[in-house]
């Protein structure tokens, strides 16, 4: 990370006109008269200018406004032989536009007042640092991230190298200093060069965050501190359920909103205007803040601004603040990450679908299993849970056995009242699913949301439904059928559908090649490796036996290739182990005389999220990619794995071919994700083929993976 800094004499020129000013302004800075000084030891304060300042009054809109403003610290300082040692307290100055200036430098600065760290003196052994920042100012992003360079500049190229610790002036002192710059003033935040750059918190959640451990840390049984970051997420959202758990009775207090928490909510039928107890107005405040919502800026106090904006979450959730039943519903959701806003990459389309859910599934029809959907645009686990329930009610499922699972009763409704014509609310339900699995990538074709509006079967809704069917390997209806609607709802579609492809761990002999071949299956997926011995308890020999692809080829299947080591731990994925796995995964396929341009899938057999993917997935793909490259590029590889992982893990480096774990229609990397555009196998249901033998159940798309149809000559 490297910072320029810009010496002395470019704000020297600013301090003209008093006695000494110019000359010394502009000098290098002179040794402090207490040459006490190892910053090693601590590290850096953060600080801001405070107050209302007379030099910029309307701001630091110019670099000037910059220069001048320092100057006049300067002048403060250097008359000051007392307190600043005759010269500028701080080592460096940062200013809105991100530019760094010198002040006294690598030499020790008296800018941290007196006292210590535990034995370190705080201007013995930190850095100084200032944000030329008012009070009533944020930082802005140029300032940050000077801040962090500045910081790593001076732990790792400095003449006087500083330690690790990031300290805000207001350390064990009574100052407001360093004002907003507070939340970031410590290791791991995000001026801190050794971790990630997460951007600007807010200052409001921050004051949420400090409002929130000031009030319930020690007093509240079981409460888990929150870090004061100004970054909203679930550990504060969690810390302020505890507060509420606390002010409502119940001890000692847990990080869940759970049933208990909703019904001494609805007991105590109190909205947050008629509340008795600003604490638990505070924690309303609080989670408004945490949720984006404008409310007010004293945590404790209720006012007409808390008012408003909880009257814009009700809005945004599409229910009515007149609906005295919502209320716990609301709260539950207050302490969770749900969003009511549009987030980035949302879709009006689909929050109005959201909003729909919460106004007639739970608070007008009230299924009881229900809770409030986010309504940010986006389609998710917890929009798909209740998009079921809304789909089980409509077709006539009693409310009190709604729950959300794609199970038998659902499945026979569907197959019944849901493949009759559809009007009304099944109808929109219908098309809605239509829309959350837009768009179709091969050819690419994105559903209309005006034909949610309409109970005709509209040219482009009928057009849109021929290109999923086709896409999805159904029967090409254009018509609400079952198997339509089960691809539509769940990941593993309709597990009963035909197929023939398939998987597994069990040897194929000729004998069970020809019983596959009876029961339709034609392609069948093996695993070149294990990584266990024998003799370890977990050995399963799935390795693909010698002699075992002859076999496959002679009863006249094919096989696809599968490299799983570990595969269900995040452990495993790193760009080391994907590089050996892709160098082992090559010499095995070439140890079973498979040709060239055959794919393997390499598995990632786990609910992967995406940070997940960004910092391991990824990176080991990248490895297998690079092995298979410096072995020559004989093979090509494909990835197993949720709908997302197949996405990201093609788009982002390069599989050639994806085996969807559709059957695990719960992994969220399956829910909102259309079927890859170059899916080659759906992997739809795991079952016994025979005793003692298990088989997965993969459709086998048409103009796919061709698989191993032979075999290279000895």
């Amino acid at each position: 990370m490297a910072v320029t800094i810009l010496p002395r004499s470019t704000w020297a020129p600013y301090a003209a006109g008093r006695e000494r000013s110019p000359g010394h302004a502009a000098a290098p800075p002179s040794w402090n008269t207490n040459r006490s000084w190892n910053p090693s030891l601590g590290g850096v304060f953060i600080h801001h200018r405070g107050g209302d300042l007379p030099i910029v009054k309307g701001g630091y809109d110019t670099e000037e406004d910059c220069l001048a403003d320092i100057a006049s610290v300067y002048e403060d300082h250097w008359q000051d032989e007392e307190k600043f040692d005759l010269d500028i307290a701080y080592n460096f100055l940062i200013c809105p536009h991100g530019n760094v200036y010198e002040g006294r430098g690598y030499i020790r600065g008296e800018a941290n007042h007196a006292g210590k760290v535990g034995e370190i003196g705080r201007n013995e052994g930190f850095y100084s640092i200032c944000g030329l920042l008012r009070s009533s100012d944020d930082p802005t992003v140029a300032m940050l991230r000077s801040y962090r360079d500045l910081i790593d500049h001076l732990r790792n190229a400095a003449p006087a190298p500083a330690g690790s610790m990031i300290l805000p002036h207001s350390h064990e002192y009574a100052t407001e200093c360093p004002g907003a710059l507070s939340m970031y003033a410590r290791p791991g935040s995000t001026i801190d060069p050794n971790s990630s750059w997460r951007g600007p918190g807010d200052r409001y959640v921050y004051e949420a965050q400090k409002w929130v451990n000031r009030t319930y840390k020690g007093v509240a049984p079981g409460y888990i501190e929150v870090v004061e970051s100004g970054y909203t997420g679930w550990p504060t959202v969690l810390s302020l359920t505890q507060g509420l758990q606390h002010e409502l009775g119940i001890s000692p207090t847990v990080q869940n909103f759970g049933p208990g928490t909703f019904a001494a909510v609805a007991n105590r039928n109190k909205l947050p205007r008629e509340e008795t107890n600003p604490r638990i107005q505070g924690l309303v405040n609080a989670a408004l803040w945490a949720k984006g919502y404008w409310t007010s800026r004293d945590i404790g106090l209720w006012n007409a601004e808390s008012d408003d904006a909880l009257l814009k979450l009700y809005t945004d959730a599409g229910l009515s603040i007149s609906n005295r039943a919502m209320w716990p519903h609301v709260a539950r959701s207050l302490m969770r990450m749900d969003q009511f806003k549009q987030v980035p990459g949302g879709s009006s389309a689909i929050r109005g679908i959201q909003q729909r859910l919460n106004a007639r599934y739970v608070a007008q029809v009230g299924i009881p299993a229900m809770s409030l959907v986010p309504c940010d645009g986006i389609y998710s686990r917890d929009v798909q849970s209740g998009f079921m329930m809304a789909v089980q009610y409509e077709l006539g499922l009693s409310p009190a056995g709604i729950n959300g699972y794609f199970g038998p009763a659902t499945q026979t409704a569907l197959k019944g009242k849901g493949s009759q014509a559809l009007t009304g609310d099944l109808r929109y339900l219908f098309r809605a699913a239509c829309l959350f699995n837009s768009p179709v990538p091969d050819p690419f074709k994105a559903y209309d949301p005006e034909d949610l509006r309409f109970d005709a079967e509209t040219q482009s809704h009928l057009d849109w439904l021929l290109a999923f069917q086709k896409f999805s390997q159904l029967p090409t209806t254009m018509r609400n059928d079952y198997a339509t609607w089960a691809q539509l709802l769940v990941s593993s579609g309709d597990t009963e559908r035909p197929a023939s492809g398939c998987d597994g761990i069990t040897e194929i002999t000729t004998a069970r090649a020809q019983a596959l071949l009876a029961k339709g299956y034609r392609i069948v997926g093996r695993y070149l490796d294990e990584h266990l011995p024998a003799d370890d308890p977990y050995y399963l020999g799935k390795a693909l036996k010698t002699g075992e692809p002859a076999t496959i080829l002679a009863a006249g299947m094919r096989f696809f290739p599968i490299f799983q080591y570990n595969g269900t731990v995040l452990a495993n994925f790193t760009y080391d182990k994907g590089y050996a796995q892709g160098l082992k995964g090559h010499d095995k396929a070439v140890e079973h005389r498979i040709p060239a341009g055959t794919c393997v899938y390499y598995a990632v057999d786990y609910d992967a999220l995406d940070v997940d993917i960004d910092s391991s997935i990824k990176p080991y793909f990248e490895g297998v990619r690079q092995a298979f490259a410096d072995r020559g590029g004989r093979y090509t590889f494909g990835v197993y794995g949720s709908r997302n992982v197949c996405i990201r893990i093609t788009r982002e480096v390069g599989a050639k071919w994806s085996l969807v774990s559709g059957m695990s229609w719960g992994y969220s990397g399956n829910l909102g994700f259309p079927l890859p555009e170059n899916w080659s196998f759906n992997q739809i249901r795991e079952y016994d083929f025979q005793a003692g033998w298990g088989l997965d159940h993969d459709v086998w798309r048409d103009n796919g993976d061709p698989g191993v149809s032979r075999l290279v000559a000895e």
